[in-house]
């Protein structure tokens, strides 16, 4: 059984303002005050990990050893089928050091071609505690790419996304409709389940 987390503060063990807003955003009904790593002035710890889940591991830990406070860590990305999983893992560090996301989108394009363009977003949870405790839950979002990027919502690869049954990209579509859909929803659903549900 997932341990329950009893407090009212957590740390969100990220740098990318979209993630904190959308993260902060399905913490709000639990009452719960989160507070971005970057407010804190913690440092981004490098992602050494070969999966989401190392990675999501090791953002929240060391940012609950850092605070004192339990803190939870997102690790996602954009696995396309016909570039062999990739950007995967990979997906922040194709955007480069600018955090150029519409070069990142670009250069999928150009590496997919005219093969398949299906795809999946997927996003891990890791909410650690200061004493080492660790629960890690993991959430997709099926889907298939577009060319060119639409809409102006969401950050990161969204614009070029199509959830399956969909027809706009995540770009697109109203923040309350992707918070039930997203891999990060699906994520969330389980941590709610897990450490949350009868707060």
């Amino acid at each position: 059984m997932a341990r329950r987390f009893t407090g009212d503060r957590l740390v969100i063990a990220s740098h990318n303002q979209g993630k904190v807003e959308e993260i902060a955003a399905l913490l709000a009904p639990f009452g719960i005050d989160a507070v971005a790593a970057g407010t804190l002035g913690l440092p981004e710890p490098e992602e050494t990990g070969d999966s989401f889940e190392a990675n999501a591991a090791l953002k929240a830990a060391a940012a609950a050893a850092a605070s004192g406070l339990p803190s939870l860590a997102d690790d996602s990305g954009l696995v396309v089928a016909a570039l062999g999983g990739a950007p995967g893992i990979y997906s922040a560090r194709w955007a480069g050091a600018a955090k150029d996301f519409r070069a990142a989108m670009a250069r999928v394009q150009r590496e997919l071609g005219d093969r398949d363009r299906s795809a999946t977003f997927v996003a891990v949870l890791a909410l650690a505690w200061p004493d080492g405790g660790l629960e890690l839950f993991r959430g997709e979002a099926a889907g298939g790419l577009v060319w060119p990027p639409r809409g102006e919502r969401g950050f990161g690869y969204d614009p070029i996304f199509v959830p399956e049954g969909g027809t706009e990209t995540f770009g697109e579509i109203a923040p309350a409709r992707k918070h039930m859909i997203s891999h990060r929803a699906h994520a969330f659903a389980k941590l709610v389940k897990g450490c949350l549900r009868d707060r």
